[in-house]
This record gives C-alpha cells, structure tokens and sequence, in this order.
C-alpha cells in the first residue's frame, strides 16, 4: 500500500531562491518538449517518445547558450518531458484536453525529486543538487528544514514513490509517496450512516451529537469578514489605477493581493484540518462499513440561497477522505443511490413520509408517530441501507 504524505517547507532566503529556479527549469523543460511535439505534428510527423526528446535534450546542454541547464538536477528536466509527453498523448486518446504552455506568471511553481537521490531526516529533507558547491559550508543548502518532525518516515527498508515540490502562492510543500505494510486488521462493529447538511456537517446513526458546521465557528466568522473587508479594498484600488481596458498593479496592490492569498489559505487550512479530525474520528471507531448518500451537488448549488453554504462545506472532500481512510482500515465504504429517500422513510416503521419540506427539521411519521431528529433520522436508514447492501 502506497500513502501520501505532504509536508510543508521551511527553506532560508538562499534555497527558497534555487526552489524557485529549478521550477523555471522544469517549466523550460515542459515547454521544450510541448513545442517540439506541436511542431513535429504540423508537419506530418508521428508522436516522439520521452526517451527520444530526453536524448535531445541532454545534447542541447552543451550548447553555450544553454550550458546553464547542467547547474540543476536532470531528473527535473527528464520528469518534465515525460510529463509533457503524457499530456499530450491524453489528448489523442480523448482523456484530456490539449495541454497548455505553462505561464511563468499563472502556472504554480512545482519539480520532480528522484526517489534514489533524496533523503530525509527527523527534521530535514536534502533535495539534489540544490548547490553545485562541494565545500561542507555550501553542501547545507542542499538540506531544507520540515515544519513537521518525525511525519515522513526514513531508513534503508523505506521505498519512496513520486516525490514532488509545489508552491502554493505563499509556502512550499513536498509531497511523497511512502510504501507501507498493509493493515491486515477486519473490523466487525456496527457499521455507520452518515447524513451529510448544511446546519452541521455530519449526522453519525451510532452517536446522537453531531459534527458541528465549522463555518458557524466565531474564529472563522472573524477571518471571512477580515477576507471581506480586504476584497472590497483591493477592488477599489484596481479601479483607481484602471487604465482603459487595462488596469496598472502597483506594490501596494501586489502587497495587498499576497495578504489575501495567506488569509485564503489559512482558511481552507481551518476547514481541512476540521475534515481530517471529523473524519479520522469516524473512521477510528472502527465500523464494518460507512454509508454516504450520493448527494447532488451541482444541483443544490442553483439554490442561490444556499450555494455558498453548499461550497464552503466541501463535500466532495469528505467522500474523498472518508474513502481512502476506510480503505487503510479495511472498511466498507457504501455509496446510497441519489434517489434513496433517506429522509423521508421512517427509520421505525419504513413508512415514507412524501410532503416532506426542507424546512421541517424534525421527522414525524404519520403511521407509527416517531419523532425524531431530521438528519438524525436520514443517518439511521443510511445505516440499515448498508445492512441490506452486505447481506445481498
């Protein structure tokens, strides 16, 4: 089994620097490779294969005008025409659209690391040839500091698979894949139902408190309005440097736009990590199966009342997530058909209450006269829904 773990970097000023030009020489790269597949396609000619480019490339090298390409790794550059071949190829076989050049202003800085040459430590990851340098002095840019300790695991038995450099406007982040043992561990108690909404974010049938919506959180009101607030002052700084059809940027706009993208990312950072707790939670009380609704999104976010609420509690991450924790744990995870109608049946007596509105928060049957909790109802017939799926 195969898991992925991403970590943020801490580089000084030096590396984040040659952090930023290995990714240009990845995108010269990308580039290279996507023009001389363009070029080679308008003039007859079949696909090229990666290897026949990376020959190419590696005679390019020695020409004076590109000799500064030999400072860097040439497993970002071999990685990069291969990434580049593969997109391009998608787009012949229909799984893609054509791939792009990539833009030094709007394409997000990101390079390979060969799984052989990068090493890590409790504290430490050393990336390849970061400085040319051989005196020990220089030999210690190579090695940039992790935000977390002791997350990615090291040692001769550790196989390493695909690991990759990004950034993401404001910090940079490696991620690797790391082989592990599979959990030969088969749960056997009741399984759980899980009402997704947006009053709270999650309904569990085997508890009766539910996960609250994050959104609601004081910390988080107090940071969308401080996004607001931002929002309306760098609009109105672009229409006061509003040039025709054109706008000028200045520094204090460029500030300004930066500040933005740190509170949107510690934002999204809050809701993830809220995610990740409700999700580990659920999954580590070790059920026979999990049971979600397929919920259509698309289709509730054209209630205009309701769409940013809809937005904000990603949904789609917490399938995502739900989904590969339960497969590290060897948990069923059940998708109930869309048209299911676990809120309107009876979770007693199985009688479908059809006048049901969205507004009625509390369930009562008409048949049997249960009353019971809206979401918490739909919870429970998601549950017995994965009853009957394991038992067919």
């Amino acid at each position: 089994m195969i898991k992925g773990i991403k970590v943020m970097l801490i580089p000084n000023n030096k590396q984040r620097s040659n952090l930023f030009q290995c990714a240009g020489v990845s995108r010269f790269a990308y580039n290279w490779t996507l023009e001389k597949q363009k070029y080679n396609y308008k003039n007859g000619g079949k696909f090229i294969k990666d290897k026949n480019l990376r020959k190419e490339f590696t005679q390019l090298k020695k020409i004076e005008e590109f000799k500064w390409l030999n400072q860097y790794s040439n497993n970002i550059t071999k990685q990069a025409i291969k990434d580049a071949c593969d997109a391009y190829n998608k787009f012949f076989k229909g799984y893609s659209q054509f791939p792009r050049f990539k833009s030094r202003k709007k394409s997000s800085p990101k390079f390979y690391q060969d799984t052989d040459k990068i090493q890590f430590t409790d504290t430490h990851v050393k990336l390849e040839k970061l400085t040319v340098s051989r005196k020990k002095n220089r030999q210690k840019f190579n090695w940039i500091r992790l935000a977390e300790h002791i997350r990615i695991p090291y040692g001769e038995d550790i196989k390493y698979v695909n690991p990759r450099i990004s950034f993401d406007g404001v910090n940079w982040w490696i991620s690797v894949g790391v082989e592990c043992s599979e959990n030969d561990e088969f749960p056997s108690n009741e399984g759980i139902g899980v009402d997704l909404g947006v009053k709270d974010l999650a309904i569990c049938s085997d508890i009766d408190k539910p996960y609250k919506n994050i959104n609601k959180n004081k910390k988080v009101k107090k940071i969308k309005k401080r996004l607001c607030r931002l929002q309306r002052r760098i609009s109105k700084k672009y229409e006061m440097n509003r040039e025709g059809s054109s706008y000028k940027k200045s520094c204090n706009m460029k500030k300004l736009e930066n500040k933005l993208r740190k509170i949107n990312l510690r934002l999204n950072g809050i809701r993830h990590n809220y995610l990740h707790q409700t999700t580990s939670e659920i999954v580590n009380r070790k059920p026979m199966f999990i049971v979600l609704e397929n919920l259509n999104v698309k289709g509730m976010i054209k209630n205009k009342h309701l769409a940013k609420s809809i937005q904000e509690q990603s949904f789609y991450e917490f399938y995502r997530q739900i989904e590969y924790k339960c497969l590290w744990n060897n948990i069923k995870f059940i998708i109930a058909d869309r048209f299911y109608p676990s809120s309107k049946t009876c979770s007693r007596c199985s009688a479908i209450k059809k006048d049901l509105k969205l507004s009625d928060r509390t369930y009562i049957c008409p048949e049997c006269g249960l009353v019971i909790d809206r979401d918490k109802n739909a919870s429970i017939n998601l549950m017995k829904y994965g009853q009957l799926a394991i038992n067919q």
